[in-house]
């Protein structure tokens, strides 16, 4: 940790501890001689140190709190896209909260200890009150980050473009690549508010959504990420929730390319000079080119936090393991997150990964892994609890024992 500007904020963890740094910016893990070293004493971690097989064994257990949480602010969007993950609606819904409402869900993270605020739609741009809850998530110690589409609400936006953190405009494609996957024509308005946005600030990136119809598209998605001097590329994995349910079979990666897509994130990157980031659930697509379990730790590349790393939000303040799951059944609050995130058997299926079966239990990546991502389970093989019907393990896996059906099928019974 020499070299930066020192730990913005610090949580105790039954592992050790978390750090939050400026410059550059990062979440820490250390062990627990390390955080009595930062200054994190026995007493500030409480009964979270009580366990002596905990130290350093991050995993051994759930996080104190999550990391991070998204709040999906809105379900109000006009564009109208066939993958939508949300189902977003141009009329907006009954029952979503408003800024007191998230001002009290931002207080509730606060005192948990979250570290950030992932702020997403519908189009939250489009939103009245999106720099006053911004504004409240910085007095309160939390970073925001924002992912808009760029096609509406820019012009209020950019007067508040430096309240967050980061900010991502959803690019799934260039030019008629975009529209193909979207099924709507936004790519000169996003690239548009692209340029503004970079004019305001540095940390401005694009997300992409990696599909069967943008594959063959990632390396010039980082050509022009280097072009417009944005600052990275997050890749995200197709889910089948919202719209996606239905135009996961049309827009899915195919397997070839889910086995491809390490290699060509790792040549794009080298040739660009571009940071990228990948979401938790293209962990298995990583993991099939067998790098050094102990280099991704290092990495923190895990796959399925949900529930743990992170949690999600919904429009009425429903919380839910990720954005793409369902709330549990007892669809507890925001505002009652910390009592929900104690007790047992809380977010089921996310928490319970350990109980994965085969190929999972035995491969050298559980660990890190975790199954794999739950929503995509949930939608094909119709159990959270099953390994990802997607990563090319499995599918190994499945073909191995002579099972010769579709990889959309259920593997797991």
């Amino acid at each position: 940790m020499s070299g930066n500007r020192g730990p913005r904020r610090a949580r105790a963890e039954a592992f050790g501890a978390i750090f939050q740094l400026e410059r550059p910016r990062a979440l820490v893990f250390v062990d627990r001689t390390m955080a009595r070293r930062r200054g994190v004493s026995a007493e500030m971690a409480k009964d979270l140190w009580r366990d002596p097989d905990a130290d350093g064994d991050l995993g051994k257990t759930p996080l104190s709190a999550p990391l991070e949480a998204h709040l999906q602010l809105t379900n109000h969007c006009a564009v109208g896209c066939k993958g939508c993950y949300t189902g977003a609606s141009p009329t907006p819904a009954a029952g979503e909260w408003g800024l007191e409402q998230w001002k009290r869900a931002v207080d509730e993270l606060a005192a948990m200890g979250v570290f950030h605020l992932a702020l997403g739609g519908g189009e939250s741009a489009t939103l009245p009150w999106l720099g006053d809850i911004a504004r409240h998530a910085r007095a309160r110690g939390l970073i925001p980050n924002l992912t808009t589409s760029g096609l509406y609400g820019l012009d209020a936006l950019l007067p508040i473009a430096g309240l967050f953190g980061q900010i991502n405009v959803s690019m799934d494609g260039l030019g008629q690549t975009y529209a193909a996957v979207r099924g709507v024509d936004g790519f000169s308005d996003a690239d548009a508010a692209l340029i503004k946005l970079r004019k305001k600030k540095r940390e401005i990136g694009i997300n992409v959504v990696v599909t069967r119809k943008n594959f063959a598209d990632l390396d010039a998605l980082f050509a022009y990420a280097r072009q417009r001097r944005l600052n990275e590329v997050e890749l995200l994995r197709f889910k089948p929730s919202g719209r996606g349910a239905a135009a996961h079979r049309t827009l899915a990666p195919t397997d070839a390319q889910n086995r491809a897509l390490w290699p060509v994130i790792a040549a794009a990157v080298k040739k660009h000079r571009m940071r990228a980031r990948a979401d938790c659930s293209l962990t298995p697509m990583i993991a099939h080119h067998e790098p050094d379990p102990e280099m991704l730790a290092r990495l923190a590349v895990y796959g399925c936090t949900g529930g743990d790393f992170l949690v999600g939000v919904k429009a009425s303040g429903q919380v839910a393991a990720c954005s793409f799951a369902a709330p549990p059944r007892k669809r507890p609050s925001a505002h009652d997150l910390a009592d929900y995130w104690q007790q047992d058997g809380a977010f089921g299926a996310f928490r319970q990964w350990k109980s994965t079966p085969e190929p999972c239990r035995s491969c050298r990546y559980f660990s890190l892994c975790r199954g794999g991502c739950k929503a995509v389970s949930a939608h094909l093989a119709g159990d959270p609890r099953a390994p990802d019907p997607e990563c090319p393990r499995v599918i190994d896996f499945a073909r191995a024992k002579g099972d010769r059906r579709s990889t959309l099928l259920p593997i797991v019974r």
